[in-house]
């Protein structure tokens, strides 16, 4: 399979090499990554794609600073995370990287604008700073008028908007999202990838896993997994169009 990794002139903002990761379930050894090479360049609009325990959640995790491989590497910007400390992981998961999970996971007495703006408190960053930061994307993502509103008052469309708005407070280098859509209606879900695809026009490097077609179709390049290995990956041109992605799907389990 080729990759932007096998470019030797592509720089990946993530990068991982030789990534394994071995769990226990049920007393039998289940592993989740085999080897996986692959890249996130900057700008990119990338999907990782594949049934449910193809190791897709667990790569985003490795990549994302949340769990640690058993063997192989992940840099971030050339800096290699297994040198770091827990307090250094930390702080790179609050300023490099901005997360949005299937569940929201909003604090739900806080109002829209306080989840908007927490990762940036708890960077210290000055409301001086972070203020007309925050206007800005709730403006972008139009939750202006819903600022302070509690989540339990919101859509499941609009809480997603809501933690997309907290991923970005912080001006992460990537956003990765861990099926964002698998909460909502097929609308609400196309929404949400609308705006995804709007971010990364405007230069956001975005990282999504999903199992779902008509999801990864919105991304620019899509990597398919199984049995935790990266098995084929397609160039797509982004339009939500499923057509290409299904194709490779039908291929690959021809």
């Amino acid at each position: 399979m080729r990759s932007l990794c096998d470019d030797a002139s592509h720089m990946g903002v993530i990068t991982g090499r030789g990534l394994r990761k071995t769990y226990a379930s049920d007393g039998a050894a289940v592993r989740a990554l085999d080897g996986v090479d692959v890249d996130v360049a900057k700008g990119e609009f990338l999907a990782i794609m594949g049934p449910s325990g193809s190791g897709k959640s667990t790569l985003l995790h490795v990549l994302g600073a949340l769990d640690v491989p058993d063997e192989g590497r992940v840099e971030i910007d050339g800096a290699p995370l297994d040198t770091l400390s827990g307090t250094e992981l930390a702080r790179i998961r609050r300023r490099e990287l901005g997360f949005v999970f299937q569940f929201f996971n909003l604090v739900p007495v806080l109002t829209v604008e306080e989840n908007v703006t927490l990762p940036a408190v708890l960077e210290g960053t000055s409301a001086d700073t972070y203020g007309p930061r925050v206007d800005r994307i709730l403006d972008d993502l139009g939750l202006t008028n819903r600022r302070d509103k509690l989540p339990p008052q919101l859509s499941g469309g609009e809480q997603q908007r809501v933690a997309i708005a907290r991923a970005l407070v912080n001006e992460p280098k990537v956003i990765l999202a861990d099926e964002p859509t698998g909460n909502l209606d097929r609308a609400s879900g196309s929404d949400v990838m609308d705006m995804l695809m709007r971010l990364n026009g405007a230069g956001q490097t975005i990282v999504v896993v999903t199992h779902d077609a008509v999801v990864a179709a919105h991304a620019k390049r899509v990597v398919f997994m199984r049995d935790g290995a990266l098995i084929d990956e397609a160039v797509l041109d982004g339009s939500g169009d499923a057509t290409a992605v299904l194709a490779r799907l039908s291929a690959l389990d021809a």
